[in-house]
């Protein structure tokens, strides 16, 4: 789309609004930014928008700026059903996000990863692999770096792989990547979809532009994605740790194998792939399906899949100390994410759980935590602290502290870790009732680890 001298109103100035902003002004669109938050309120945020030429409105409704506008840009955090973007479709202005603007004026080829969990290891894995290929690659998208950004700079020869929240394909509409692949979907993000038809919808909706030109890439080990891939016109690679496929990555013996067109290659041996547990080995597989895809040689895929050291926030070392080892896994914001944790925990551990209320059930986190021989006291934060511990009571797991803030809870899960154990943080919940974000969450958290004494 051509968005010069469009009249097009950007709401929302995190950092997908402000990179939008910046795009479109490049684009030579006349722009207005808004955010409900106050000027003084945004401080550097608006740092990025300096010397530009806009129409600053700060600390007002945004339906009160709607009248005369081509375009409407929204960040993630707004749903497609906020009362001003309603009135916007109704007055036949086109509506996007962010992400959505910038694949159209983006240049390369577009990767695209989204699931529950694993998009954000998966993401940056895809973008080391591709860099050690000797392609320029931009890592965009919900991992915290604006897709619009890239879009400023990428040209026709780059690889572009990008992150895609459900909340994201909410404003898609043309987004329309060469190669896609779904992860897993578990429950999730029912306070903003509502039902888990909806929340797979939205997941699915990332290969609705395919064709039979493109690759669909789908975990078959997930139950949650049985059936999906008879959906997409694209063609569908798989990848298994459990079973050998007809098309795509799986282990055998040991070894991560990928077969295309009847041709089976050996990437390397699962224990060589550096970063652990088999959820990051899921990663890997799915990572190795895209790559073959793009036809990266297996040298540079076993490379990147022996020296990937994996991402912050995500089942990170911190640090050891008096014997204890201190794993930060912030990133861990719903319950399968760190069911998945648990299940990568070789030592007697201390969890820290608790955070924001998304409306999912505990309960099979629960169970996973009861029957796993290493997990032996849980230390309970935040607005879930009570829901968490009315589940784990339920099935009979009683080891169980409340903290009231995360020094406390540190400083507490220190005290009940024994030599050789390890403290966890793994919250199975959004952070917003504390925090920023996750990555403030584990910032905080790695800041109190590395002052104890």
């Amino acid at each position: 789309m051509n968005y010069e001298k469009k009249k097009v109103l950007v709401v929302g100035m995190a950092r997908s609004g402000v990179a939008a902003a910046q795009l479109l002004r490049a684009s030579g669109a006349e722009v207005t930014v808004n955010d409900s938050k106050t000027e003084e309120e945004l401080g550097q945020q608006l740092k990025p928008l300096e010397g530009l030429q806009l129409e600053r409105c700060f600390g007002c409704p945004a339906m009160d700026l709607l009248e005369g506008k081509d375009c409407l840009v929204i960040s993630p955090g707004i749903p497609d059903t906020a009362p001003f973007v309603v009135k916007a479709k109704e007055m036949g202005i086109y509506v996007i996000g962010e992400l959505e603007l910038a694949a159209q004026l983006s240049r390369g080829t577009l990767i695209a990863v989204t699931g529950t969990n694993g998009k954000t290891t998966t993401v940056s894995l895809l973008g080391e692999i591709f860099a050690n290929s000797g392609k320029v690659t931009h890592v965009v998208g919900n991992i915290g770096y604006p897709f619009s950004l890239a879009s400023l700079v990428s040209r026709k020869e780059d690889m572009i792989v990008c992150e895609v929240s459900s909340f994201q394909m909410e404003t898609a509409d043309t987004f329309h990547p060469h190669v896609a692949l779904l992860t897993n979907i578990t429950e999730d993000h029912l306070n903003r979809h509502g039902t888990m038809e909806v929340y797979t919808a939205m997941k699915m909706r990332m290969f609705k532009n395919q064709t039979a030109s493109d690759y669909a890439v789908f975990n078959a080990d997930d139950p949650g994605l049985e059936g999906l891939s008879k959906q997409v016109k694209s063609r569908v690679l798989f990848f298994s740790r459990k079973q050998e496929v007809k098309e795509g990555a799986f282990v055998r013996d040991g070894q991560i194998m990928i077969r295309m067109d009847g041709n089976e290659k050996k990437i390397c041996g699962t224990d060589e792939v550096f970063i652990p547990g088999p959820h990051n080995l899921e990663n890997a597989l799915g990572a190795v399906c895209v790559a073959a895809a793009m036809n990266v040689p297996v040298p540079v895929i076993r490379h990147s899949l022996k020296t990937f050291r994996g991402v912050e926030h995500r089942i990170e070392t911190v640090r050891e100390l008096d014997g204890v080892e201190y794993i930060n896994d912030s990133k861990g914001t719903n319950v399968d994410s760190t069911i998945k944790a648990v299940q990568t925990m070789s030592q007697p551990t201390v969890i820290i759980l608790g955070g924001y209320d998304k409306h999912t059930s505990f309960d099979p986190l629960s169970r996973e935590i009861i029957n796993s021989p290493m997990i032996r006291h849980a230390v309970l934060i935040g607005e879930t602290a009570g829901l968490i511990r009315n589940s784990l009571e339920r099935v009979g797991f009683n080891h169980l502290t409340d903290a009231g803030s995360m020094r406390e809870a540190v400083e507490t899960a220190r005290s009940l870790a024994d030599k050789g154990w390890c403290v966890l943080l793994s919250p199975a919940c959004a952070s917003f009732d504390m925090f920023k974000d996750y990555e403030e969450r584990g910032r905080v958290f790695k800041e109190i680890v590395r002052e104890l004494k």
